[in-house]
């Protein structure tokens, strides 16, 4: 015979926990590095690869400091003989251990922002000329919130392939993600001159406004001649001339927010307020 299904015991039943649910926002906008033609492509690379050559820049690492790292994760008996020995190299070339590593021409380094952080903290400060990323990086999305900074910053920017491949063996490093020229630099003006006209202009759907080139700037007589001009204007024509701005929009009506009925939430455990202690005698 077929046993009788038994009931659950008490304590058996487990109440279902709700589903946490969390709201995010999607960009219906497709946001992407315009398209840059190959021989702007060949130029940027080969000018830059000749610069950096011709200055020299390089990182240099001290191989020593990572023997003596590798040494001391090492136990002590295992590395005592090796030690011995590099104590003993100290002696006998102690010109060789003055050099440590380091940028060669330190004040070219500091005209450079390279790396994808160094390049997004000084696009937020407003100090860069010019940008250039490299499109291996994966994936895209570390890269691609500089596409709406520089353009805020109206500094022109462009994804350029190869990048990395073609200046990290030559700078000393294994990769460069993203190249920055500061607003100080002397060593690399006539290459961003060069550079700038070849990189396309960039397309963000929200900053249609601004301006999306640097490469006319306002000249300061005109701005000084604005200046000028508005200090002679009196107090009254400025507000005529406001007044017929406003008179050729369309007015706009703001309605006020109608809140029918505020609902507490049910499901929400409120704790009793916590009242004095009665202490009792």
């Amino acid at each position: 015979m077929a046993a009788a299904p038994q009931a659950p015991g008490r304590g058996s039943v487990r109440k279902t926990r709700p589903l946490m649910v969390k709201t995010s926002l999607n960009n219906p906008y497709a946001i992407c590095w315009s398209a840059l033609e190959r021989e702007d492509m060949h130029f940027i690379l080969q000018t830059l690869e000749d610069r950096f050559k011709c200055l020299g820049l390089q990182k240099i690492e001290d191989r020593k400091k990572k023997k003596k790292q590798f040494l001391k994760k090492q136990s002590p008996d295992k590395c005592s003989p090796e030690v011995d020995m590099s104590k003993d190299l100290k002696e006998k070339h102690p010109e060789d251990n003055e050099q440590g590593s380091g940028w060669t021409p330190v004040h070219v380094r500091k005209q450079l922002a390279i790396g994808v952080n160094e390049v997004t903290r000084a696009l937020e400060r407003n100090g860069l000329l010019l940008v250039l990323v490299c499109k291996s990086a994966k994936p895209a999305l570390i890269t691609s919130h500089l596409i709406q900074l520089s353009l805020s910053r109206s500094v022109p920017a462009c994804q350029v392939p190869r990048l990395s491949e073609t200046l990290a063996p030559v700078i000393g490093l294994k990769c460069v993600l993203a190249l920055g020229f500061r607003k100080d630099t002397t060593a690399f003006v006539d290459e961003v001159k060069a550079i700038i006209p070849r990189v396309p202009s960039l397309h963000v759907p929200w900053l249609q406004g601004r301006p999306e080139d640097s490469r006319e700037n306002l000249d300061t007589e005109s701005l000084e001649s604005q200046d000028k001009e508005i200090l002679e204007t009196s107090f009254e024509d400025l507000s005529k001339h406001k007044r017929k701005l406003v008179e050729g929009q369309q007015a706009v009506v703001l309605q006020p927010l109608k809140i029918k009925k505020v609902i507490p939430n049910p499901n929400k455990i409120r704790k009793p307020p916590k009242g004095k202690k009665t202490t009792s005698k």
